[in-house]
């Protein structure tokens, strides 16, 4: 209120926007007070990660319930409390802004936390942008799968499977055979996740 208040005072307005709602006891207040710490302009990602978070465990809301009452993408929540599984090291850069969330998305597509700390070495170290670790991380994935498998594999198909990670918010993996014929993997991490994919690949959105 007192935020609010001051806004007022230095927009010179002579009454003050406010919503008047009916008591919604001590666990509404709690969940309005996160998701209005939410709307904070200097919030971390990682902060918001965490507060997502809580919102899903402690007030049994769905991804689709958190991202209605902040006024965010589904997609956005999704990806932005999938930065809880990064190891420690690079939370901690994160939290220290020392990467980006643009950063620590693309060093969620690495297999393990070795190699997560080891691509965050070289971010910090050579101080690459978002697009630059994204490139690097490219380069890590395709020596993973080994010479046969880069060769194997045009420009467009790793593009592709790129896009749909980034439209899914979650990992997936692409292998075509010959005459269009493949595989294709999708990764899920909770129930909650599993049951948000399943809504958005049934109902085609």
């Amino acid at each position: 209120g007192q935020r609010r208040l001051e806004a007022a005072k230095k927009a010179d307005l002579l009454m003050v926007p406010a919503v008047v709602r009916d008591d919604p006891g001590e666990q509404g207040m709690l969940e309005l007070a996160l998701i209005e710490n939410l709307q904070r302009s200097d919030i971390n990602p990682l902060e918001a990660a965490m507060a997502y978070q809580v919102l899903a465990d402690d007030f049994a809301l769905s991804h689709d319930d958190i991202a209605r009452r902040v006024g965010k993408q589904r997609s956005t929540i999704t990806n932005t409390v999938r930065l809880l599984r990064l190891p420690r090291v690079v939370q901690e850069a994160l939290s220290e802004a020392s990467i980006s969330g643009g950063h620590a998305r693309a060093l969620l597509r690495l297999p393990n936390v070795r190699a997560q700390s080891a691509a965050l070495a070289t971010i910090l170290g050579k101080k690459l942008s978002v697009r630059e670790t994204e490139d690097l991380i490219r380069r890590m994935m395709r020596k993973t799968h080994g010479p046969d498998t880069i060769q194997s594999r045009p420009p467009e198909e790793i593009d592709l499977e790129d896009s749909l990670r980034e439209s899914l918010g979650t990992k997936v993996i692409l292998h075509r055979g010959k005459r269009g014929k493949g595989t294709l993997t999708i990764h899920f991490y909770s129930d909650e996740e599993l049951n948000t994919l399943t809504e958005r690949l049934i109902s085609g959105y």
